[in-house]
């Protein structure tokens, strides 16, 4: 979906000054937290280090899998699937691409030390073996059927760096060398991020010769930086300004549905959960391992009141893992209505009459408006009798001690506010990462960071990720959704539209992945 609107204002001054026509100066909503691809598996990562690591399956703006460095892909028995490579290839530092570089790879992606999100979830359970320079072979111990899907989400590195594979040196650019359609040029964390046009690409070569990526978390900066001509596109146009915005003819929108659902982790694990307390502060059993206060929860929260009134209408409520329309969903579910009476009902019920109290922490700046979010939560909640505290912290703070900031390295809170953007565009994305008993090992539940743990989920994830039938495969992936959100594994609030602004002359084609890239700002 896209909307663009223009019309005649005043022209203003600022803006036409605004960079050449081949430099392009982007302001980001979130701050990418470091320039190495395989670090912590999270959107705004995920698409900056796209402009210089390229993947051997790529996804287009709908996230339809077409060719990137390999030029084709096809399972060649039940456990084994045969990646043809493009020739030709160069890095960066004009060594040739080859299968060594996607060896290389596939052992580092999911073993990153310090890692808050590996890619561990794509990348472990397949044993990658060369067959000759442009060949590989990717086994797995099942049939794997979503193998193309997984190698999506995996940016490929030259097996040159392998001795300064470190992420520190990927942040200072001497081990970021990829294949992409830009080169790195500098990157002063927390200031801007510059990109170079790689003119021995081996796509279509970029449009732009330089690019500035600035992070500008305030939505009202960003768009001043927008007016003022300093920025010629921005992320996350703050929903409180579209409406105003549309009828602004220097500036034109570009809107989208994303694949990102916006949830709440709760506590499944613990018997005493560090954030969960009586009302008198004593120390009580987790409630949140009781399926009803859960239940309680979830129809506590008005999520058509956070679309309208948080969200400004630039929202849709959520009741499973993706939106309609995407592989994998069910027909089944629909969000949950409102309904604080009967929330105090289930409470009651469970031995909470009388409440309790609860932390709900969550990130400032990472999703639109996650603050107001997690402060209307804190209220809905606090109207049923569940006494809470809302603390939002730092995105790059915030990730790392959700995944493991407990002093036993778990997770350290008990009730978050988070999203989950589907990397392969469908439903076993969120099912393993989210929903699947944490095993480390496995990489299944490598974002469960409320340690939900279902053998019976479990088990329709597994057997959806080793049916080859698509149409079988959809409806398990179905199945083990309605098992997991019935249980309530995690909340659904609402999937995200997303919304750029840029300069009059130019426009951002949305993607459902929501990345900003630079590559998707074209001019009109």
């Amino acid at each position: 979906m896209r909307a663009k609107f223009s019309a005649a204002t005043a022209i203003l001054a600022a803006m036409t000054a605004a960079a050449s026509a081949e430099d392009l100066t982007i302001g980001l909503a979130a701050e990418p937290s470091s320039m190495d691809p395989h670090y912590h598996n999270v959107g705004p990562n995920n698409a900056l280090t796209l402009h210089v690591f390229d993947r051997l399956v790529d996804q287009d703006n709908n996230q339809k899998l077409v060719p990137g460095l390999a030029v084709s892909w096809k399972p060649i028995d039940d456990l084994t699937w045969e990646f043809r490579l493009r020739e030709g290839v160069k890095f960066h530092d004009g060594t040739d691409f080859n299968a060594d570089d996607v060896v290389f790879t596939f052992e580092r992606a999911p073993n990153v030390p310090n890692s808050p999100a590996s890619f561990g979830t794509y990348a472990k359970g397949k044993t990658v073996e060369k067959v000759d320079d442009y060949t590989i072979h990717i086994r797995t111990d099942e049939p794997y059927p979503l193998m193309a899907n997984d190698v999506s989400t995996i940016r490929i590195i030259s097996d040159s760096i392998r001795d300064i594979a470190q992420t520190e040196k990927f942040n200072s650019g001497e081990a970021a060398i990829g294949t992409g359609p830009f080169k790195y040029s500098e990157y002063v964390p927390g200031d801007h991020i510059t990109f170079v046009r790689n003119d021995d690409y081996w796509g279509e070569k970029p449009i732009w010769d330089k690019v500035t990526f600035k992070p500008i978390k305030a939505g009202p900066a960003r768009v001043a930086a927008l007016m003022a001509g300093d920025v010629d596109v921005v992320s996350e146009v703050p929903t409180t300004d579209i409406e105003t915005l549309k009828s602004n003819g220097d500036v034109v929108l570009s809107q989208g549905i994303s694949n990102r659902v916006i949830y709440l982790h709760l506590d499944h694990k613990r018997d005493n959960s560090p954030f969960v307390r009586a009302k008198d502060g004593g120390e009580i059993k987790n409630p949140l391992k009781d399926l009803r206060v859960r239940q309680a929860i979830s129809k506590a929260i008005n999520r058509d009141a956070i679309v309208e009134r948080v969200m400004e209408g630039v929202a849709r409520p959520a009741g499973q893992l993706l939106p309609q329309g995407f592989f994998g969903v069910s027909d089944k579910l629909s969000p949950v209505p409102y309904d604080p009476d009967g929330a105090k009902a289930l409470l009651e019920e469970a031995g909470h009459g009388d409440g309790f109290s609860m932390t709900i922490h969550g990130p400032n700046g990472r999703y639109i408006n996650d603050s107001k979010i997690a402060e209307a939560i804190g209220q809905m909640l606090t109207r049923v009798g569940i006494d809470m505290s809302v603390e939002t912290i730092p995105p790059a703070v915030f990730f790392k001690r959700a995944s493991s900031g407990a002093p036993d390295g778990e997770p350290e809170f008990s009730f978050i506010l988070v999203g989950w953007g589907a990397g392969t565009g469908e439903a076993s994305s969120p099912l393993k990462a989210l929903i699947h008993t944490y095993d480390k090992d496995k990489g299944y539940g490598a974002t469960n960071r409320g340690r939900y743990s279902n053998a019976d989920v479990d088990a329709l994830i597994e057997e959806a990720l080793a049916t080859v039938d698509d149409d079988r495969r959809a409806e398990v992936l179905a199945d083990a959704t309605e098992m997991a959100i019935n249980d309530v594994a995690i909340i659904p609030l609402h999937y995200q539209v997303n919304t750029w602004g840029s300069r009059a002359g130019l426009a951002y084609e949305p993607r459902t992945d929501e990345y900003t890239l630079a590559v998707n700002v074209v001019k009109q």
